[in-house]
């Protein structure tokens, strides 16, 4: 994967899991069971949960990445919980599929990062957000 998306930084051989820092997120890549998860923590402010849930049945539909809320990453599993994208595809993916992989989710991330900001920075509901469709079950 740090070859696939060009990292600068290098992992210890043998790592099984490794933290990219893009755009002032970090997002942690970790192979386990053949697959790769990617995941990145959006916020831990429980708070913002019934707000960021709305938006996720639409998001399924347009995209692969899920929220969820929890320990993030695959281990360990004392990690804070948080609210949190995560991602995966196959451990065997050659390097056009990683890099694929890696930017779709970063978009995904983007997206919802700008979420997280407005809702921390503004006082709104949401349903004054007239931008983005809201789909409910």
């Amino acid at each position: 994967m740090i070859e696939a998306v060009g990292y600068p930084d290098g992992a210890p051989d043998g790592a099984l899991s490794f933290t990219f820092r893009v755009d002032g997120a970090e997002v942690l890549a970790e192979e386990a069971a053949g697959r790769i998860v990617l995941s990145c923590v959006l916020s831990d402010d429980e708070s913002l949960l019934p707000q960021l849930a709305r938006y996720a049945a639409g998001r399924l539909l347009k995209e692969e990445a899920a929220l969820s809320f929890g320990p993030p990453g695959l281990s360990p599993p004392d990690r804070r919980p948080a609210a949190f994208l995560w991602q995966d595809a196959p451990a065997g993916s050659d390097g056009p599929a990683l890099l694929g992989l890696f930017e779709t989710f970063m978009n995904s991330c983007d997206w919802w990062r700008e979420r997280v900001e407005g809702r921390r920075s503004s006082a709104e509901s949401l349903s004054a957000d007239s931008e983005t469709m809201v789909i409910r079950p």
